[in-house]
């Protein structure tokens, strides 16, 4: 399934302005990032916790920024 990640994206600008910042707060490539967001990598658990601590997003919230299914 493929999910709707504008959310997220959105929250991604809103924290850091900029997919390569989020990439530096993670201490990871741009490209990773990007691969996961354009659904070709998918996100792990693990990415789903480090991303939520760095991008504040209370666990609650995971449904809406990570398991929006795309229309």
């Amino acid at each position: 399934m493929d999910y709707d990640y504008s959310k997220l994206r959105g929250r991604v600008v809103e924290k850091f302005g900029t997919y390569s910042a989020f990439a530096d707060a993670l201490q990871t490539h741009k490209s990773q990032v990007s691969a996961k967001l354009n659904g070709k990598i998918d996100i792990t658990k693990d990415d789903i916790e480090n991303w939520s601590r760095t991008l504040q997003i209370d666990r609650e919230d995971y449904g809406t920024f990570y398991f929006t299914p795309k229309v």
